[in-house]
């Protein structure tokens, strides 16, 4: 397995973990303080509380996953492009 697939690989991983963490919200009886909803909490609140400051839910809506997946997205793309020029 080369770089390039190993981090895309682990993007992915990733990408699922934010998700999982978005769709367990949805249920009211998530007991964050037992696992794996710990693992979730742990993992992805260092990311999701930054932007939660910057953009307040509205509506009770919280768009700060929106914004995670958009930054995650680009950071995919530009850590690949930079890991594909150095590998050519």
């Amino acid at each position: 397995m080369t770089l390039y697939n190993s981090i895309e690989q682990l993007f992915h991983i990733i990408w699922i973990i934010f998700l999982l963490r978005i769709l367990s919200s949805w249920f009211p009886n998530v007991d964050w303080y037992k696992q794996p909803f710990k693992f979730l909490y742990d993992f992805t609140e260092p990311v999701f509380a930054p932007f939660r400051r910057i953009i307040p839910a509205m509506g009770g809506i919280d768009f700060s996953p929106i914004v995670v997946f958009i930054f995650l997205g680009i950071a995919k793309d530009v850590i690949l492009k930079i890991v594909y020029i150095i590998s050519v």
